[in-house]
């Protein structure tokens, strides 16, 4: 009698419960829809409206959803409207206009990534962006740049060898790893040069990394492993911290010295933490798609392999200098790399509205996550024709020498919070790839590029599978 109670007082309870969310939704959808809002997904579950189906293929959902209900649209998701704009001259109301807000937007992701308090990351962040781009702005790269060449020669070698086979994705990953690490936070901070413990740093960044979504928002304990590589890379940067804090640095500062002179002590690891995810989860994976597509077309290959080893072949090697004169040289190389980053964007960046606005007669209502899709924007044949396909050759009509991209290419963001390490990522990209294929002579035993993980929508998709390679070292 008392379990039959208890069990039809719950069931009460839980219908209750719903119908209460019922009505809830329903009002707020009819509120929405008196006032003008885009056409929308809301899903059939009150509150998780379509997150769903949103986060098991999210990239591909957006489009579909986009097919569907036009350039202006809104995905009900885990009590969130996210409101996307997919025409380029909308964009203009997420760069540049003064009702959204980039930090409101990613405050709370931040906070549950790298536990990083509000208070403290509305009164640093914009400090660290600020640092950010004036240490890695063009102007300043030759004070990282000779000891980047150095580190990516040497952890080629060691890691690649003289010849081999193997996946060009592990190994791209491994060799970029350790040298931008050692280049931004300077030589051993964390053990790069370890091989035992550099593998568990590796391992634990790749999970972080891949799942970082579901960091931004599901609670540890359904993320064990997501929880478990977020707490042992915290672990290293609390053990290096405090040194780096307590020494006096002489000559220059690295960047991750500047980061922690400019934060507050509590936060400084979390800080790092964040700072390590921003130097390797885009470039990185960039760097990969480029060569794996550069490797996959004969024409591409042979054109840009000529600019490099003329370029490398006759200049003294310690007067490579990997600075914007020196790739002038090597213009095909910018064309490639811009394309791989054009055709393997980042997913998703977003804004909070804060006041309310009219896009195409569409109101979007303060509170909304605005949101942009740079991977889909770039893929408007509208402004890049045969979108799928790999051409550097599309970048002739830019000015490169000047970075004045083609209409529509929006992957370093814009205004207050523009991408600061965007010319480093450049330089990085450059220079990897220029090194690599000057040394090794490559050949692609993949019959084809691996389509992207369509999973991830912060950082740069992951490919699906592995693409392998053979190379041996030039005689």
């Amino acid at each position: 009698m008392d379990v039959l109670s208890l069990s039809l007082g719950s069931t009460g309870l839980l219908t209750a419960v719903f119908v209460f969310l019922s009505v809830i939704y329903y009002i707020f959808s009819k509120k929405t829809q008196e006032n003008n809002a885009p056409p929308s997904c809301k899903g059939w579950i009150p509150w998780l409206g379509c997150a769903f189906d949103f986060g098991v293929a999210p990239l591909g959902f957006i489009d579909k959803k986009r097919r569907e209900l036009g350039p202006v649209f809104t995905l009900h998701v885990a009590g969130e409207r996210l409101t996307f704009l997919t025409e380029a001259e909308d964009f203009h109301h997420f760069f540049q206009s003064s009702n959204v807000d980039f930090q409101r937007a990613v405050q709370d992701p931040v906070q549950n990534i790298a536990s990083v308090s509000e208070e403290s990351f509305m009164q640093y962040h914009t400090k660290i962006h600020d640092m950010m781009k004036g240490r890695l702005a063009s102007s300043r790269l030759s004070d990282v740049t000779p000891h980047l060449i150095q580190q990516f020669k040497g952890k080629i070698q060691s890691i690649f060898g003289d010849e081999g086979e193997g996946d060009l994705h592990d190994l791209v990953r491994k060799t970029m790893y350790a040298g931008v690490i050692n280049n931004l936070f300077g030589d051993n901070t964390l053990p790069v040069d370890d091989p035992k413990e550099f593998e568990k740093i590796c391992q634990h960044f790749i999970v972080f990394d891949e799942q970082f979504e579901y960091g931004a928002r599901l609670p540890p304990m359904f993320i064990r492993d997501w929880s478990t590589a977020k707490q042992y890379l915290l672990s290293k940067f609390r053990g290096v911290v405090p040194k780096l804090q307590n020494e006096k640095t002489q000559g220059n500062q690295t960047v991750l010295q500047s980061l922690v002179s400019i934060t507050d002590k509590p936060h400084a690891p979390n800080y790092a933490l964040m700072l390590l995810w921003a130097a390797l989860a885009n470039a990185v994976p960039i760097t990969f798609w480029a060569l794996s597509m550069i490797l996959s077309n004969k024409r591409v290959l042979e054109k840009l392999q000529k600019q490099v080893d003329d370029t490398l072949g006759n200049t003294p090697e310690e007067k490579w200098e990997f600075n914007e004169e020196f790739f002038k040289k090597m213009p095909y190389l910018k064309s490639c790399v811009m394309e791989a980053i054009r055709l393997h964007s980042v997913g998703v960046i977003t804004r909070r509205v804060m006041t309310s606005f009219t896009v195409r007669e569409y109101v979007i209502p303060k509170g909304d996550m605005l949101m942009v899709s740079p991977f889909w924007s770039h893929r408007n044949p509208k402004y890049f024709p045969e979108p799928d396909t790999f051409n550097p050759d599309r970048w002739n009509t830019s000015d490169l020498e000047k970075n004045l991209y083609l209409e529509g290419f929006i992957v370093f963001g814009g205004g207050r919070y523009q991408c600061p390490g965007r010319w480093y990522a450049l330089m990085e990209l450059q220079m990897f790839i220029a090194l690599f294929l000057f040394k090794y002579k490559v050949n692609a035993l993949s019959d084809h590029v691996p389509s992207p993980s369509l999973k991830h929508v912060v950082g740069t998709q992951q490919p699906s599978k592995p693409f392998l390679i053979s190379y041996k070292t030039k005689l």
